[in-house]
């Protein structure tokens, strides 16, 4: 029997090694690694290829919404998994454009989560009876029209460099994170702020906040 290859992504480590218990006993699946943020999600889905990620949103670095749309970049026969605890409209929306073939609630994980990777690895698709209420509701009210603003139009550097800034890191911290030189790293902030008609710093973290790129 061939098994469906798991990686865990989520930053607390108590969650991710719950996960993994509850996934041990479980057959037909194997959690082959486990990621501490976004942009580790990204680089082991590119070196492991696994089948599924079951990924949280709220991370550091690069959050669980960008890092799909990351890891579909790189490995595009992958499935994503949302599993968070947050069940908003703006969160199931923005996992669903970003890629995410399903959404599940944290407080559901023990019932849930053998089933929803199987969803999503056989079927395409699973999402949590509140998430559908959810989705359904907002379509009825009209939420889901044209949502899409200017920041469909950064370029994915952007969107990381614009988490990071909101996160409170500075161009040399950044810099020393994403491996390239601070005048890259203020070039891209420059070009995202006029983007997004930001103007300092704290606009850039209320837009973030808006967003639900990053928590407080």
């Amino acid at each position: 029997m061939t098994k469906i290859r798991v990686l865990l992504a989520d930053d607390h480590a108590v969650i991710r090694e719950g996960l993994q218990a509850l996934l041990v006993g479980v057959g037909d699946i194997e959690v082959v690694g486990q990621a501490v943020d976004g942009l580790e999600t990204v680089q082991m889905a590119r070196e492991l290829k696994p089948d599924v990620i079951v990924m949280d949103i709220a991370m550091p670095h690069l959050n669980g919404t960008e890092a799909t749309r990351r890891v579909l970049e790189v490995c595009p026969d992958c499935r994503v998994l949302i599993l968070s605890q947050h069940e908003s409209c703006d969160h199931i929306l923005d996992a669903l454009w970003a890629g995410a073939s399903g959404f599940l609630l944290k407080r559901d994980a023990g019932a849930d989560l053998a089933e929803g990777i199987r969803a999503v690895r056989q079927w395409g698709a699973v999402l949590h009876p509140c998430a559908a209420r959810t989705l359904l509701d907002a379509y009825l009210s009209c939420e889901c029209a044209d949502r899409r603003d200017s920041y469909e139009h950064l370029t994915d550097r952007e969107r990381e460099i614009l988490i990071l800034v909101a996160e409170g890191h500075t161009n040399q911290q950044i810099a020393d994170l994403l491996h390239v030189s601070p005048k890259t790293v203020d070039g891209h902030r420059t070009s995202l702020m006029s983007k997004l008609d930001l103007h300092d710093r704290t606009e850039v973290v209320k837009y973030a906040l808006r967003r639900k790129l990053i928590d407080l």
